[in-house]
This record gives C-alpha cells, sequence and structure tokens, in this order.
C-alpha cells in the first residue's frame, strides 16, 4: 500500500496544501479558497493525484488554528469521493509542528514550507491519539468551552473591578472588612458617591443600621462589620478629586459587566445539562461532580477508548510531570507539563477541588499531598489530586459503574 501524505496549512481566505510521496518527494503544491467549493476542488485534486501516482491510501494533516480548520477538518472526514483512499485526518497541535520544525533551522517561515512540515510530520508517524469526535461530543464541547471563555473573563472583570477598588479604598483591600467584597451591602458602600472622608465622618450607629438594611440582618456582628469599614476608610489613600469620578465610573461598569457575565454563565448551565443527559455516564454519581464539570470532562474526553489506558488520559489533560534526568542524577523538582488539553485540565481540576471537600478519600489525599511541601503547597496538591481524579474518571468511563467510595462499584 503506497500512502500520499498531505499537509495543509489552514488560514482565513485560503489552504496552502501539499502532497508528499512516501519517500519525501513533492506531489504537487497548491492553492485553495476556503470555502464549501474550495474544499470540494482539494479532494477532486486529491483524488487525482492518488490516481496518476497510483497512490492508495491518504493521510492528511492540518495544523489546529482555531475555527479556519474547523470546516475544512470535517468535510474531509465526510468527503465521500475520498472514501476508496481509506483517508485518515489527522489535527496537530501547533506546539507539535513548531516543535517538529526545528529539526529544519534552515527553512524560511512561508506557507508553503508550513504545509511541507506538516506533510513530513505525517510521514515520520507516531502520530497522535485522533481528535475527531462525534456530534454530539462537538455540541457539548462548544457550550463547555465558550463557558469556560466567560469564566475567564469574569475572573478578569473581577480582578479590574479590585484594581478600581483599591484606588478607591485601598485599605478596603488589605484589611478585607467584608467576606464577600461583591456581596449587597459592600456593593453599596463601593459604589456609593461618598468617598473614605464621608464614610468616616458618618456616626457609627447610622453605618451599623445601613449595613442591617442592607444585608437583611445577615452580619452576626454588625456594629463590628461597621467599625472595620471605619477603619478601613480612615486608614485608605485619598484621592485626587479630578480622579473620584473615573475611578467610580469605572468601578460601576466594571460591576455591571459582573453581573452580565454571571447572568450569561448561569444562562448556559442549563443546555449544557440537557446535552449532558444525552451521554449516557456515571461521573455525577462522585461527590463534588455536578453536570457543568461532567460535561466539561466527557466532552474533551469525547469516547474514552480514544485512550488506551489512564496514563494517556493524563497525558492529554496535561497533569504530567517532566523529568530532569541526567547520568545518575535526577532531579527531585519537576514542572506540571507545559502542553495538553488545557480546557479538561481546567474542568479536572475544578472538579478536583470540588470532590476533595466532598469526599472523605480525596480529602485527605489533598490534605496529605499539601503538608509534604511549603512552596507552591496548594496548586501542587489540587494538581496531584486531579491527577488522581483522572483514574477514577477513566475507570467509571469505561465501566459506566456508579462511584462507591465504601466498597467496589456497583453496576448501573
Amino acid at each position: 500500500m503506497t500512502t500520499m501524505f498531505v499537509g495543509i496549512d489552514a488560514s482565513k481566505h485560503t489552504h496552502q496544501v501539499l502532497a508528499m510521496h512516501q519517500d519525501g518527494q513533492e506531489v504537487a503544491s497548491f492553492q485553495v479558497v476556503n470555502n464549501w467549493p474550495g474544499a470540494e476542488h482539494l479532494c477532486r485534486h486529491l483524488v487525482e493525484l492518488a490516481n496518476s501516482h497510483r497512490l492508495d491510501r491518504l493521510v492528511v494533516g492540518i495544523e489546529a488554528t482555531g475555527i479556519y480548520s474547523w470546516h475544512l477538518t470535517h468535510y474531509l472526514r465526510q468527503a465521500q469521493n475520498l472514501a476508496p483512499l481509506k483517508p485518515l485526518v489527522q489535527t496537530f497541535n501547533p506546539k507539535v509542528i513548531q516543535g517538529f520544525k526545528k529539526a529544519y533551522p534552515e527553512l524560511p517561515k512561508t506557507d508553503k514550507v508550513d504545509a511541507w512540515i506538516i506533510a513530513d510530520r505525517l510521514r515520520f508517524g507516531r502520530l497522535p491519539a485522533s481528535t475527531a469526535l462525534e456530534d454530539r461530543y462537538e455540541a457539548l464541547r462548544r457550550l463547555t468551552r465558550h463557558r469556560f471563555h466567560l469564566v475567564s473573563d469574569l475572573v478578569r472583570s473581577k480582578q479590574r473591578f479590585l484594581n478600581a477598588l483599591f484606588l478607591k479604598f485601598s485599605s478596603f483591600i488589605q484589611d478585607k472588612p467584608f467576606d464577600q467584597p461583591f456581596g449587597t451591602a459592600a456593593l453599596d458602600i463601593i459604589l456609593g458617591e461618598e468617598g473614605p472622608e464621608a464614610l468616616v465622618s458618618t456616626p457609627l450607629e447610622e453605618l451599623t443600621t445601613r449595613l442591617i438594611r442592607l444585608s437583611h440582618g445577615r452580619f452576626q456582628n454588625p456594629e463590628k462589620v461597621a467599625a472595620a469599614v471605619q477603619k478601613a476608610a480612615r486608614s485608605s489613600y485619598r484621592l485626587p478629586k479630578a480622579m473620584a469620578d473615573p475611578v467610580n465610573l469605572e468601578l460601576a461598569t466594571n460591576f455591571r459587566l459582573i453581573r452580565t457575565l454571571e447572568s450569561q454563565i448561569k444562562a448556559l448551565d442549563k443546555p449544557i445539562g440537557e446535552l449532558l443527559a444525552t451521554i449516557p455516564n456515571t461521573l455525577q454519581s462522585v461527590k463534588g461532580i455536578g453536570p457543568v464539570f461532567a460535561a466539561g470532562i466527557i466532552a474533551e474526553i469525547g469516547d474514552i477508548w480514544r485512550f488506551p489506558n489512564h496514563n494517556a488520559l493524563a497525558k492529554y489533560a496535561g497533569l504530567v510531570w517532566s523529568r530532569h534526568q541526567s547520568g545518575t542524577y535526577e532531579s527531585e523538582h519537576t514542572r506540571l507539563a507545559q502542553s495538553g488539553n488545557r480546557y479538561l485540565r481546567y474542568y479536572l481540576v475544578e472538579a478536583a477541588a470540588s470532590v476533595a471537600v466532598h469526599d472523605a478519600e480525596f480529602q485527605l489525599y489533598y490534605q496529605r499531598k499539601r503538608s509534604e511541601v511549603k512552596i507552591h503547597a496548594h496548586k501542587r496538591a489540587l494538581a496531584l489530586t486531579a491527577r488522581k481524579l483522572v483514574r477514577l474518571v477513566d475507570h467509571l468511563l469505561r465501566s459506566n459503574q456508579l462511584y462507591n467510595p465504601s466498597g467496589p462499584p456497583r453496576r448501573r
């Protein structure tokens, strides 16, 4: 069986295509437009090349460039006229292609060269696991990844809010008179037009009454909170008058953005749960893994049988540690891999943090790992707990059994 390797450098308007014989010789190089007719032309041309050069198998590689390569990848996998060539369509993380290109330091940076590198990487072999997913997983992935980006935007918006808050009430950030800076009572003080001087001059009884009303009596000791607020106001820096209005406007707009993002995230949770219900799984039998975490994990994994074991799954998620060894020396301090699926890693780490709160076994494991070191103790322990969770997730998805921490799993 003679194989033709095709590297495609995808971009917004056109795709650069390079076909290579299995002996490394270039068969053809051309461009196609990034649209439906362009994809049809590409398939017809690949069939013609295969027939004219007596090639009977096709392996296509595309660098994963987000949305610009998505349509072409799916089109090639479903193209009927390519079926006789038994096509394998492989997507590559750009880091993989960049790393492989370092073996050819003399090559320039052009679209044709990039397509050649992709084709040669295919010819080299040892291809990563296929990333092709069923439509139901793809649909779920769109929502869970969108949620991930909204959460990231929310975190940044909250940080910008807190940065502006430091300008208005510097000691509110340092002394933290409110446990929840985004609570109703805290926001009334923060977003109000008055500055630190006005709060200091407000009678303590009046400020206490105000906090009781705003919190609906939820403060156990409102007098203590009111005193802490005045103390923080008294020790805060004073803003120049010209800065007061811009900072207040910055706080107000960031606050509205925060509330909008929170509502959008909440609105996504329902359709995510509905899509998850169409994919049988037992992940939610683990206390601490709700529908959002389960959906994020399943959407990125897809069919668990794509991975030979939990070690391969952990590597795909980037929950592996690099090894530094030379001769008789081996470093005890290693870093978490910088590669892997960041979305899957995020949902696994978040789920691990939740499971460590609700499950006694995971809680003990997290505490033990945290006590082993003093530097980055929480991050290290959480990453190791997430790695432990990978083994459980792998088992539950393969066996379709319910999680039973007190004994062997029960069959559903």
